[in-house]
């Protein structure tokens, strides 16, 4: 799958991670780990080794192949950087037909529009090429720059998950947002 969406007014591309990827993927995590630890899970260490990376790459290569779960690396389109990932996870086709979002960025590339482009880029890509009519996502009530990405692709606030995930270590509260194709006037045709 040698897929590349562009955002070239953002200097950005979206393309799927491979195990190639893993060495860069390793560096991105391991430097936005203390900056992102309020608004992550709790992982051991093992989850910050390349042979654990290149692993989860793996197995997401294979979701991607079977239809279930894309990761997107979000890179510079000048060097090529690794700077961040968005990812349509959960996919589920047929009455349901949605997948769940998640996304973050190396905080030095923060501001600019970068992350608002590469949501919308997987957006674009979740209701074109997998034909969904759902995209959600699941953000700490805290998160309010998480939102504003979510804001301005359109997606709307739907409601409150009481103790909806385990972020540093304990349950809490998310504000789930959501688009449909047919709120950016896209045909699932």
């Amino acid at each position: 799958m040698p897929l590349t969406l562009y955002d070239t007014p953002k200097g950005i591309s979206l393309r799927l991670l491979t195990p190639q990827d893993a060495e860069a993927y390793l560096a991105l995590i391991q430097i936005t780990r203390l900056p992102y630890q309020a608004v992550e899970p709790i992982r051991d260490d093992e989850f910050y080794t390349l042979h654990a990376q290149t692993r989860r790459l793996q197995d997401r290569m294979q979701a991607a192949e079977e239809g279930t779960g894309y990761q997107f690396g979000i890179f510079t389109i000048d060097d090529g950087i690794l700077i961040g990932q968005v990812s349509l996870n959960n996919v589920v086709q047929g009455v349901a037909n949605y997948a769940d979002m998640g996304y973050f960025i190396h905080p030095n590339y923060q501001g600019g529009g970068r992350m608002t482009a590469a949501v919308k880029l997987a957006v674009s890509y979740a209701f074109r090429a997998l034909k969904l009519n759902r995209v959600q996502a699941a953000i700490l009530l805290s998160n309010t720059g998480s939102k504003r990405v979510l804001e301005k692709n359109g997606f709307q606030a739907e409601g409150i998950a009481r103790k909806y995930l385990k972020i540093n270590g304990e349950y809490q509260d998310h504000q789930i947002y959501a688009v449909l194709a047919e709120d950016l006037g896209e045909s699932l045709q």
